[in-house]
């Protein structure tokens, strides 16, 4: 997601000289509530081993971010930290040292001192920092900065729209000399249930280009993210089936499995219930009774607890596959639902 200006990272209001913490993606200022969330970004100067943010959102009180179970946001090797918040009128990320024991919320913000070493505050944005589009009822963000996500690559709201008949499209395009890809996530987190993604004919795609129906968590980093995938690829290998379920992490054997999709639009579910999670892809939109099955696994093992996840489509390249030769690639997403 797109960085914000020096100039509203310095409206964040740093109370401590020594570590400093800043703000470089702010969600918008909202009333609060469990229902919407976003993506917060920032930095750290001067961080210890061991320290780590905790966040939280105002919203009556501060409230900590993103979960009373998980509220540690961790501070990587070059000082960035990312994670997921509900939405508030005005966000606070303390820097902490091992051992800080955060309380689910607070009155008033504390001052750094004894296991806080730094505090900011920021006001909440005054729209979206990512813009939207409403697509099967839901609101999705559109991803406007680059991913390490297949070897990197970059991304732009401009690759995603929706036609007159409500459908979705994610593209891949040359921008200049490079690649140009889509992606979109929910801006709230729906746990438990099945998720079905009628996606239309996907048997043009190069061995190297991908589409994925995904969940993600921030707040679930060091647990792969609690990433559940539909992967529709083949890795840059032509001989490869071109479709496969993964529970994350991928280079666990028992957590893939591959199949063939054929030609034409297809169904696919993903039933996620306690520590089972099913994946199965049907012919048609899903609509039909006794529609033929083309593949069906249950994972019991690895399956993620509900967190603060998103569900996620994208539209990539597999940089370290087969060289694109037709290059620009379009992908419809006929709809989304979710049966609780």
């Amino acid at each position: 997601m797109a960085a914000l200006t020096g100039a509203l990272t310095a409206a964040c209001n740093s109370h401590h000289a020594g570590p400093s913490v800043e703000f470089t993606r702010v969600p918008q200022a909202d009333q609060g509530g469990t229902e919407k969330n976003d993506i917060i970004e920032g930095t750290v100067r001067g961080a210890q081993p061991g320290q780590k943010i905790v966040l939280y959102a105002r919203s009556g009180k501060w409230w900590v971010q993103p979960l009373r179970t998980n509220p540690f946001t961790d501070v990587q090797k070059t000082g960035k930290w990312t994670n997921a918040t509900h939405l508030g009128v005005e966000y606070a990320a303390l820097l902490t040292e091992p051992g800080f024991r955060p309380p689910p919320t607070y009155d008033s913000l504390p001052a750094p001192g004894g296991d806080i070493a730094a505090v900011a505050t920021v006001p909440g944005a005054a729209k979206p920092p990512s813009p939207t589009v409403v697509f099967s009822g839901y609101e999705w963000r559109l991803r406007d900065a680059p991913s390490s996500r297949g070897g990197g690559n970059l991304y732009s709201p401009d690759n995603v729209s929706i036609d007159s008949a409500g459908a979705m499209h994610l593209r891949v395009r040359k921008v200049g000399k490079d690649w140009s890809c889509s992606e979109v996530s929910l801006t709230r987190s729906l746990g438990y249930g099945t998720y079905r993604f009628v996606v239309g004919d996907t048997s043009h795609l190069e061995p190297s280009q991908v589409v994925t129906m995904f969940t993600w968590d921030y707040s679930a980093g060091s647990r792969s993210n609690s990433e559940m995938d539909i992967e529709i690829t083949r890795w840059g290998d032509a001989s490869n089936q071109n479709s496969e379920y993964v529970v994350q992490p991928y280079n666990v054997a028992a957590n893939v499995t591959r199949f063939a999709s054929p030609a034409g639009t297809l169904t696919h579910t993903l039933q996620w219930e306690g520590s089972m999670v099913t994946f199965r892809t049907v012919r048609g939109d899903g609509t039909s009774a006794g529609a033929p099955v083309v593949a069906e696994h249950v994972f019991t093992s690895g399956v993620p607890s509900p967190g603060i996840e998103s569900v996620r489509m994208n539209h990539y390249i597999f940089r370290n596959g087969k060289p694109l030769e037709r290059g620009e690639s379009e992908v419809v997403v006929e709809r989304f639902e979710y049966l609780p």
